[in-house]
């Protein structure tokens, strides 16, 4: 099956000749990723992956951005943090029916990562949400790779914000 994600990264200094870059993702079998250098000291990698799973295409794209950028660091794994236009895009449905959808079951749609004037999601929880539902079609591939997203993102985070969990947990359920 194919898969569509994008990789987010910070660069090292060292990689600021994109040429030589380029050349070595290709090389490191990123030849199935559009490659995107908008921002000084950022990448973002558009892999079209055919794998037997989401965790493999992303597992294996990982590895081999490893192999030719050491140094880079991990930002975002996508599709995971998302708008209510983002789902409603991904769904098929116009914003206005999801606000509605999700105003209508306040008390059981998934709590937002982030609320404010723009608030975000997790896509793969939107997704499962709307699949248990039963009113919308929810293409397996895209929450597949929604969900594997969410858990590479959560893991980077982990790793980058190490906490001891013992006695802090509680806060949580206070």
């Amino acid at each position: 099956m194919e898969y569509v994600f994008t990789l987010k990264y910070q660069m090292s200094d060292d990689d600021s000749d994109q040429d030589a870059l380029i050349g070595r993702l290709g090389a490191a079998g990123c030849d199935d990723a559009l490659v995107g250098i908008g921002q000084p000291g950022r990448l973002a990698l558009e892999f079209s992956r055919e794998a037997d799973s989401a965790e493999d295409a992303i597992r294996t794209a990982l590895a081999d951005v490893k192999s030719a950028m050491p140094a880079a660091r991990l930002i975002e794994a996508s599709p995971d943090l998302v708008g209510l236009t983002d789902v409603a895009d991904t769904v098929g449905v116009s914003r206005q029916a999801m606000r509605k959808l999700m105003l209508a079951h306040c008390g059981s749609f998934p709590l937002p990562v982030h609320q404010g004037s723009a608030s975000i999601w997790h896509l793969a929880e939107v997704l499962n949400w709307l699949q248990a539902r039963g009113d919308h079609q929810i293409d397996p591939g895209i929450l597949e790779i929604a969900q594997v997203t969410l858990a590479v993102n959560i893991t980077k985070e982990a790793i980058r914000h190490p906490i001891h969990t013992r006695g802090k947990m509680e806060l949580l359920s206070a």
